[in-house]
């Protein structure tokens, strides 16, 4: 696997943004950790995150730290990740503080794994002592990925919100 790095959203990886949101779309995906990025039109549209989601969030709206997780051996973005602080009622229930993504051609490769365990070190910088994760009950490579960094199964609920394809959230703490 090629060494990641996390960086914030800037003009230089505008095109990459919207070649991820393309590629996502394509293969019908879930835009986990996105920040929104599906219902988009432009990366200028999508990087003014907080005006946008505080408008689709309301009440529910948590500020977050959004990263692209980009390869630093070609500078390709492979995934994106957000750290969502503090929780609000739904995201404790069902979305927790973390969500990610990797783009469909660069699955299974450890991305995922290397991405959640480059943001830990923000989380706890920004103050948590641990960390919230969900996925769905099927989705065993998050379920993987969470295992590897720590995570430790809390409990299944039952989604409510359809969130999930199998009806089951799964919550991992994470101490960071």
């Amino acid at each position: 696997m090629c060494a990641l790095m996390l960086v914030r959203p800037s003009e230089q990886y505008a095109e990459q943004v919207i070649c991820y949101k393309e590629e996502m779309e394509k293969s019908g995906d879930s835009f986990d950790g996105c920040a929104g990025l599906e219902d988009v039109h432009s990366f200028g549209e999508w990087i003014d995150f907080e005006t946008r989601l505080k408008a689709k969030y309301k009440g529910e709206y948590v500020p977050s730290e959004i990263f692209l997780a980009v390869r630093q051996r070609d500078d390709r973005v492979v995934g994106m990740i957000d750290f969502r602080h503090p929780l609000s009622g739904f995201l404790f229930q069902f979305g927790g503080n973390i969500g990610y993504s990797v783009r469909p051609s660069e699955r299974r490769k450890g991305y995922a794994s290397e991405m959640l365990r480059l943001i830990l070190p923000i989380c706890r910088a920004f103050g948590e002592s641990s960390v919230l994760l969900t996925c769905d009950k099927n989705n065993v490579a998050s379920q993987r990925t969470i295992i590897k960094n720590g995570g430790v199964l809390e409990k299944e609920i039952a989604d409510t919100v359809g969130l999930s394809e199998s009806g089951i959230i799964l919550r991992y703490w994470i101490s960071v």
